[in-house]
Order: structure tokens, then sequence, then C-alpha cells
């Protein structure tokens, strides 16, 4: 897997302790890596970080990406073989509460981890995830394209846009040098679901932690309609992006889409598709739909992602039934079933979601 790309080798994840961190530590640990985390805290409680034990399987350092002096420290001290920068505040409706920290956070703190490698300059690939939300998002009815403008109405958007600026600038200023040892691209993914994610004011965990409690969900926007991909599906890109940037010089620099193939479903689509793997016991109304939110949010976006599948042989595994299902397991394991090793549930998960792969020849699992 990876052409075991990641054997033995020192793989720092900024925002371990998040939801994609985590899914993509227990990847990493998986495939022989020596993981490092540097988060500022454990957003969310419960966490997946937490139920799979993560402290106790790697190095982890609690720092905030907004303080380069730490970073910088780190990153010299580690010399890590790679990065999968994921630190970030994810959640578009805080943006607007706190669109300072947001900026600060999403901007600054990719610039910090940047400038920590420039410094460094030691052998290194790293994997800047920025999101979906980049693009300036006009609803037309077509994917976005690497190409296409980033930037934003609101402080979420624009923040990942300029974070996707830094990138570039550090690219072109330093990492194409002949004398930079380090290599860099950015990934754009966004709406991904999955088991272990408590996020607040977003539609999967708002779903599971009210039906895990027996109580009706609530929905603001159900006509909204994204690219929902199931974690596992843009990890699999950002590694198998790694791996190629590692062994491949020519794509130093390049941003990269990973999104589903299949058509974008509505929140309302994406919940009955949820519920057809979920137990409701006595609950007899499951969703009630409510007044919107009084901020902007993107009614319609999705992604192209022809340059991942032209230079990298990348394609998502799973439709829509299946990410529906993995999800919605996921979670019944820990509020139905009292699953008490969730690290083993999660690994069974990531086999399947591999054999699954394999099977469909998919290039990075064969």
């Amino acid at each position: 897997m990876f052409n075991d790309v990641y054997q033995g080798k020192k793989v720092l994840v900024t925002g371990n302790t998040g939801f994609k961190g985590s899914w993509l530590t227990v990847w990493l640990l998986q495939l022989g890596a020596e993981v490092y985390g540097i988060s500022n805290e454990v957003p969310t409680t419960p966490a997946m970080f937490d139920l799979c034990g993560l402290r106790e399987r790697i190095t982890y350092f609690e720092h905030d990406v907004n303080d380069l002096a730490s970073i910088e420290r780190r990153i010299a001290e580690v010399r890590p073989d790679f990065v999968f920068h994921l630190a970030a505040q994810p959640i578009v409706s805080i943006s607007y509460d706190d669109p300072v920290s947001t900026l600060a956070t999403n901007i600054m703190g990719t610039a910090h981890v940047l400038e920590a490698l420039r410094r460094s300059n030691h052998e290194c690939t790293a994997i800047m995830i920025t999101s979906d939300k980049c693009y300036d998002n006009v609803e037309w009815v077509w994917g976005y394209r690497e190409t296409d403008p980033v930037g934003g109405r609101d402080p979420y958007s624009a923040s990942k846009g300029g974070a996707e600026l830094i990138i570039k600038t550090y690219y072109h200023s330093f990492f194409k040098r002949p004398e930079s040892n380090v290599r860099v691209a950015s990934t754009r993914a966004g709406n991904v679901i999955g088991g272990g994610d408590w996020a607040a004011n977003r539609i999967v965990p708002d779903a599971f932690r009210a039906w895990g409690t027996d109580q009706t969900l609530e929905i603001r926007a159900p006509r909204a309609t994204r690219p929902w991909q199931h974690v596992l599906e843009p990890l699999s890109g950002y590694l198998h992006l790694g791996a190629q940037l590692y062994q491949r010089k020519e794509l130093n620099g390049e941003p990269y889409n990973f999104g589903p193939v299949e058509r974008s479903y509505s929140v309302r689509d994406l919940l009955a598709k949820l519920t057809q793997h979920w137990e409701f016991g006595a609950l007899e109304q499951p969703i009630r739909e409510v007044e919107p939110p009084g901020f902007h949010e993107a009614g319609l976006l999705k992604l192209n992602c022809d340059k991942a599948l032209h230079d990298l042989g990348w394609l998502p595994t799973m439709n829509i039934d299946e990410v529906a299902r993995l999800t919605a397991k996921w979670y019944a394991a820990h509020y139905r079933e009292g699953v008490q090793d969730m690290l083993s549930y999660t690994q069974a998960q990531l086999d399947e979601y591999a054999s699954i792969a394999r099977s469909r020849n998919i290039v990075w699992a064969t």
C-alpha cells in the first residue's frame, strides 16, 4: 500500500487530535510510520483521539500553530520525513463568531509550518491540507478546478483561500529553488463524513449526537448540496500524493482536489441514506426542519478531480451507500453496541476500506 513509502518514516501530523487527524494517525500507524502530532488541544468531548487511545501510541506535542517559535523548534527537533498539515479552525459558523482567530490560525498557522520547514530545510515532503471552501464559490453547476480563483464571502472560505495563497507564495519563493530540500503540495477536499467526528454545527455529528441519545435532529438547510465522501477517501488522496511527491519532484508545488466522482447529494438525501443503517427505537421523529441560520453558507459546491486522476491515477473508492453504512456503523458501535476497543473497530473499518479499494483496482491499494 502506497509502495510502502511510509514504513519506518517519521511523519508529523498537525491537527492530529481532530477528526481527520485521528483517522490519518490510525492509518499511518498501520503503515508502520513513526507518528508525531502537534495540536493545541483535543477539540471535542468525546473525541476519536481519546477513544482510540492515540496519545499513548505517538509522540504528541501540545502547541498552537500560531506559535511560530514552538512549531519551528519541534520541526527542527523531529526532522520529519513527511508533514501533513491539518491544524485549522474548521467550522464555518465559528468563523463568524471569531473571524480574527479563524484567519490567524488558518492563514498564519499555515505560514508558520511552511516557515519552520524553510528554516530547517531538511529533506521533507509536506502535504498542506486546506478545503474545497477555498474556492470563490459562485454556485455554478460544474466542479471547481485547481486553476479556478480562490477566495470567499465568509471568513472561513477567505481563510482557506488565504492559506492557498501562502502555500503558493512559499513554493515559488523558496521551495522551487534548487537548494531547497522541501517539497510541498496542497490539497482541497471537503464535506468529509465518517465515524469519530463530534465537531459542532456539522450535519453528521449533529445527527448522531441526537440519535445516539434518542433525540430529534434539527436541520437548517435540507436542500444544501455537497460532494459528501467518507473521511478515508481524501486521506487516501493525501497519502498517495505524499508518496508520489516523495518519488516525483515534478509534482512539487502542485494543488489537487480530492472528491467523489458521483453526483453531490443534498443534506436531506444524505440523512435518508444514514437512517437506513440506524435503529431508532421509540424515537418517532428522527428529523425536523428549522429556520436557516442568519449567516451565508454556500448551497452548491463540488470539485473537479480530473487532475488527481491524470497526474496521480487517484480515484475515490466508495459510493454513497457504502459511505453511509460505514459512517452509521461506527457511531452505532460507540452509542448502541458499547464497543470499548474503538481503535480495533476503526482499524477494521480501515481494513474493509482498503479491501474494497483493492477489489476495484484503486492504484494506491494495489
